[in-house]
């Protein structure tokens, strides 16, 4: 029966084709028999990844400035990360959740020496979504409160929980969300009305007009704060400096706990360990995936002892599948392991300057790249009709997209409304400097053939 299925599916495939039409076939099967979970496919049909690259089944090598899903920070098939996994696999990679191994335990001494001493226990997972979902149940129950906030361009997962916190898509036709989310201004220097008297954006005054909202639609049970740093789908909307502390002082005046998500900020990507050293503000507790695993599925909630403390006492339960899986463990160590051996948190800085140089001289040349912002080796790149207007490229961000995908380049572009086309720069912290240069190059180059078929 199972050799039957697996010839029909190689004979649909048409396995002795070659070139277009193989891959014609391919998307015919794919429209077949899987389902739809959001915006279209990448129109190449990927064989292998190696690097900074990824490799379409007629071997084109495709630069990757997403890192993957913004995770691949050491690239793809790093020989570290491919040997501890294949070492795990034949030993000790999953066990009853009630059991402990000791690389659970030595990542828990490795991660929180990284961080403030504050931030004492972890819990280790698989998802980001599943992390921020144990965050949001730990702040709930440790403050014996219910309502979330999070930022009106947010992203923080898609099981019901982390849905409720994300504002930025999948909102609408699932029902209610969880009771209790309100919504805070993203603070998008770019695109706000609140500005000073000289023009510049004035964060302080969106800031205390966006608490007065949540204080107005509050019940009375503010639990937690969960945010980003640089919120990524939200369109690379970094922090202002001095925001951040802001922030987790409103939060203690409400007895709010501050919950950070730094899925893609984590771990050396915007050129420091954490993206909230940068305002030297520690959280209550601290969400991290995506970076976390390079690329394999591996998650964290840090938290303090004391929050630790109240959640066990009144019955804490997140017990799943793969809580505490000794090869999460393992990947992760090996992440840190290669981060402090290559330096890779001193070289996203070193690399990050230069992507900001890079980018900031299309802005000075081209009138449709209306801002550029981020830190380190996570940035974006707005386009807009002209600077005058702000008005949303969409049409012109699908048309570079596809530009750069065929010289080579694979692009990642946010479109939601009202934002415009957004380029989300993220590529792996072991990128070569030619490898990153060449990436701008190749998005200069499709950029100005974009605009040049358009004028004629």
């Amino acid at each position: 029966m199972e050799d039957g299925i697996k010839q029909d599916i190689r004979r649909r495939l048409g396995r002795g084709e070659r070139g277009l039409a193989m891959d014609t076939t391919f998307w015919d099967e794919a429209d077949r028999l899987l389902i739809r979970y959001g915006a279209g496919f990448t129109p190449r049909v990927i064989e292998r990844a190696s690097g900074a690259y990824v490799f379409d089944r007629q071997g084109t090598p495709i630069l990757d400035f997403t890192s993957g899903q913004m995770s691949s920070i050491l690239g793809h098939a790093h020989p570290d990360i491919v040997a501890t996994v294949s070492s795990a696999v034949a030993s000790l990679n999953h066990l009853f959740s009630g059991m402990l191994s000791t690389p659970v335990l030595e990542l828990a001494h490795r991660l929180t020496a990284t961080l403030p001493s504050t931030l004492g226990k972890m819990l280790l997972l698989t998802t980001g979504a599943e992390a921020n979902e144990a965050a949001i149940k730990m702040a709930k129950l440790s403050t014996g409160r219910f309502e979330i906030v999070s930022f009106d361009r947010s992203w923080h997962g898609m099981t019901q929980g982390a849905a409720a916190a994300t504002f930025s898509a999948g909102r609408r036709g699932y029902g209610p969300p969880t009771p209790g989310n309100l919504a805070l201004p993203a603070p998008n220097a770019y695109r706000s009305p609140f500005r000073s008297s000289d023009g510049s954006h004035d964060w302080e005054a969106e800031l205390a007009y966006g608490f007065a909202q949540v204080d107005q639609q509050s019940a009375g049970s503010l639990a937690a704060c969960l945010i980003e740093p640089i919120l990524s789908s939200g369109g690379i909307i970094d922090l202002p400096p001095g925001y951040l502390r802001r922030l987790k002082e409103m939060c203690d005046e409400r007895g709010m706990l501050l919950i950070l998500d730094e899925a893609q900020t984590g771990l050396g990507r915007t050129g420091a360990m954490y993206a909230f050293e940068r305002d030297g503000v520690a959280p209550d507790i601290l969400t991290l995936s995506k970076t976390l695993g390079a690329g394999l599925p591996v998650a964290a909630v840090v938290t303090t002892a004391e929050i630790e403390q109240v959640c066990h006492d009144r019955g804490f339960l997140f017990y799943t599948t793969h809580v505490s899986d000794p090869l999460a463990a393992a990947v992760a160590l090996t992440v840190l392991d290669v981060i402090d051996r290559e330096n890779l948190t001193e070289r996203a800085a070193t690399l990050g300057d230069q992507l900001t140089d890079r980018l900031l001289a299309l802005r000075d040349n081209y009138e449709v790249v209306g801002d550029v912002r981020g830190r380190g080796l996570l940035q974006g790149v707005e386009l807009v009709k002209d600077r005058k207007s702000k008005a949303p490229a969409d049409a012109l961000g699908n048309a570079i997209t596809s530009a750069c995908l065929e010289r080579g380049l694979h692009m990642n572009i946010v479109q939601l409304p009202g934002m415009g086309g957004i380029f989300r720069i993220a590529p792996p912290l072991t990128i070569r400097d030619d490898e990153l240069h060449t990436g701008v190059d190749i998005l200069e180059a499709s950029l100005k053939a974009v605009l040049d078929a358009a004028a004629r």
